[in-house]
C-alpha cells in the first residue's frame, strides 16, 4: 500500500477524534506559535494538519493568513467539513511534503506535529529540510512535534523515528536556531500515553 493509500484509508475508517494523535485543543502548539510573535497575518503552514484542531484554535486566536497541507484529501474534507463556511478563509493543500515545492520565502511560522517522525528515510528527511529552507522566510518560524525518546517505535502501523531535541536539530543542521524545546505527554483517545518533543527553531 502506498503511503497516501495508507493515510487515505485510515481517515476514511476513523472519525477524527478517534485517531491516536486527536487534542480537542491544540494547546501547546498554539502557545508555540503565539510565543514567536508574529502578527496575526503572518503566513502559517500546518503541515500534516489534515484533521487537526489547530486550525480552528488558530481562527479563534485571530490569525488569519493559514495554510493547511496534508497527504490525505480524506483529513482535509473532515477539517473542512467540521469548519464549515469559515473552511473558506484557509487555503487547503493536498500533497506529500516530502514531493511539493513551495513558494520560495513565503512561510512565516512552519508547523509540524508528528509528520518528520515518520520519515524514516534519510533522502525523504533531506528533502523536507530542503523545503522548509526554500519556503520559510530568513528570520522565519520552525515548529516541529515528534516522538521523544521514550515515545512509541510505532504509530498507525508505521515505523517512526524518535528524536531527542539535540538529534532533531541536527537534522535541520547549522542554519536553524534551536531556542527552545519541551516534552509533551499526550492522552490518546483510548487512553495510551505517548511522549512527544516540541522544538522551536528561527531561521
Amino acid at each position: 500500500m502506498s503511503n497516501k493509500n495508507h493515510w487515505e484509508t485510515l481517515y476514511e475508517t476513523k472519525q477524527h477524534n478517534q485517531v491516536s494523535w486527536f487534542q480537542e485543543h491544540a494547546e501547546l502548539s498554539l502557545k508555540f506559535i503565539r510565543d514567536t510573535g508574529v502578527g496575526t497575518d503572518a503566513h502559517i503552514l500546518d503541515v500534516g494538519g489534515g484533521a487537526s484542531v489547530l486550525v480552528d484554535d488558530l481562527l479563534d486566536a485571530g490569525y488569519h493568513n493559514l495554510s493547511v497541507l496534508d497527504i490525505s484529501a480524506a483529513a482535509l474534507r473532515a477539517a473542512k467539513a467540521r469548519l464549515g463556511a469559515t473552511a473558506s478563509r484557509v487555503h487547503w493543500i493536498e500533497a506529500d511534503i516530502t514531493q511539493l515545492e513551495l513558494p520560495e520565502a513565503s512561510i512565516d511560522v512552519w508547523h509540524d506535529r508528528a509528520v518528520f517522525h515518520f520519515l524514516t528515510n534519510p533522502q525523504d528527511r533531506q528533502r523536507y529540510v530542503q523545503t522548509v529552507q526554500h519556503a520559510v522566510k530568513p528570520g522565519g518560524h520552525v515548529i516541529i512535534a515528534t516522538f521523544a525518546e521514550d515515545g512509541p517505535l510505532k504509530c498507525s502501523g508505521l515505523d517512526i523515528v524518535r528524536y531527542r531535541p539535540e538529534t532533531l536539530h541536527h537534522e535541520f543542521g547549522a542554519g536553524f536556531e534551536l531556542l527552545k524545546s519541551q516534552n509533551e505527554h499526550h492522552h490518546t483517545p483510548s487512553g495510551a500515553d505517548q511522549s512527544f518533543i516540541y522544538c522551536y527553531c528561527r531561521r
